[in-house]
């Protein structure tokens, strides 16, 4: 079997992590938007008791990614961290799908929040450990990709499934199952991708290297304002376009739809056009793109007044905007820090990345919750100070560019190339 040459000539066994990682977040899609649904108006829990549950699972994940990039470093290794991580995610989805009141609902959260976070830094690791420098925007893109698909799949196919049989625990079964069908696939198919042999050291002995790393904690902290953005995304944008754009909630649901399929679009031609530019380069053009779909996020509300039409005609543009600017971050930001990892310490440095996400989906909803809960005229200036904030943002990316090694931030443009055999297309 051969690859296209206009698709991404990546080894076999990056592929398979792609279609554990799309059948992994098939099943996460499955429960994404109706965990709360159910247990409030179908277990009887209060929405501080739900809030609470998921506080303890964000809780968790924090842990797991500390835990979870020292384990993929060292005698655990990528591969076994993974199966761990998958066992566990899938334990907390079957608890919830067994979950009777607030304590048992509790626990499933820390299970899965545990497991959620020892996944992350090995799995991206296993991108880093199986692809060369300039195959990483590409590969990182596509399993972006699979996530972004799976999660928009189990999505409409949960919408169908409870028109059907209004059973909301048989989504949690499914989501366990995906988790399990991955983890098969991990012990089957995939071997380990840690070339370094672990030294004897403590198991938290990398995040000491990585803690005197200068432009990684620099980034990092561009990073947070980058995934802040993100939860924007999820979090704030859609009771702003429903309050201070007025547009109807049948309407904001296709809109996000179209997103996710310009996202999934993007990902591919993007990351490949990102080869032309630094890694540097490709964050700040990123930035820029936030920046002009906040402004256009919040054109909307005034829009509003012109009518219905106009401020859905914003809003998409808006969306289709802030598609390109997550196209552009994500294979950008995951291979930044790759690169600038040591090859023994990718766990580590990648969980530092995740732990990025972490806080950025904790910040982004408190400060979006309190701005949208300000009158009308106000609400709308939280899209001004993201727009605001993007001028930090490229601040701090100038300075880490002065800062990081020419081997870290090199363009990384190549002619383009024959297809190749697919199972000798590793690196």
């Amino acid at each position: 079997m051969r690859i296209p040459y206009w698709w991404p000539q990546l080894g076999f066994q990056v592929w398979l992590i792609f279609i554990g990682r799309l059948i992994s977040q098939t099943g996460t899609g499955f429960t994404l938007f109706y965990t709360t649904l159910f247990f409030v108006n179908q277990v009887g829990l209060t929405a501080t008791q739900v809030g609470l549950g998921l506080g303890m699972m964000a809780f968790a994940g924090v842990f797991g990614r500390l835990l979870g990039g020292s384990m993929a470093d060292g005698a655990w290794g990528r591969r076994s961290t993974l199966i761990l991580s998958l066992a566990i995610s899938a334990l907390g989805s079957f608890g919830f799908a067994l979950s009777h009141g607030f304590w048992s609902f509790a626990l499933a959260n820390l299970a899965a929040g545990f497991g959620q976070g020892l996944y992350w830094p090995p799995v991206e690791a296993v991108v880093a450990d199986l692809t060369t420098r300039e195959q990483r925007n590409e590969a990182y893109a596509l399993n972006r990709l699979g996530d972004n698909l799976g999660l928009s799949l189990g999505a409409a196919m949960a919408s169908v499934l409870v028109a059907l049989t209004k059973n909301y625990r048989l989504l949690f079964v499914i989501d366990g199952l995906t988790y399990l069908a991955f983890l098969a696939l991990l012990w089957l198919c995939v071997q380990e991708t840690r070339v370094a042999q672990p030294a004897a050291e403590p198991l938290l002995a990398g995040w000491k290297v990585a803690l005197r790393d200068r432009p990684l904690w620099v980034f990092a902290l561009a990073n947070i304002f980058f995934t802040t953005y993100i939860a924007q995304l999820s979090s704030s944008l859609p009771l702003y376009l429903r309050k201070g754009a007025g547009i109807p909630e049948v309407q904001i649901g296709p809109l996000f739809a179209l997103h996710g399929a310009i996202v999934a679009l993007l990902q591919i031609p993007v990351a490949r056009w990102l080869n032309r530019l630094t890694r540097i380069q490709g964050l700040q053009g990123s930035a820029l793109m936030w920046g002009l779909g906040f402004g256009l996020v919040w054109l909307s509300g005034p829009a509003a007044q012109l009518g219905a039409m106009p401020a859905i005609g914003m809003a998409a543009l808006a969306l289709a905007v802030l598609s390109l600017a997550l196209a552009s971050y994500n294979p950008s930001a995951s291979a930044l820090v790759a690169d600038l990892a040591p090859e023994h310490l990718r766990g580590v440095y990648l969980s530092i990345n995740s732990l990025c996400w972490a806080a950025g989906f904790a910040v982004g909803p408190l400060i979006g919750g309190v701005a949208l809960d300000l009158p009308p005229p106000w609400a709308g200036g939280l899209w001004l100070f993201w727009v605001a904030s993007v001028g930090l943002v490229w601040g701090i990316l100038s300075f880490l560019d002065s800062i990081l090694p020419r081997r870290v931030n090199a363009a990384t443009v190549f002619p383009p190339k024959a297809a190749v055999p697919l199972h000798n297309a590793e690196p």
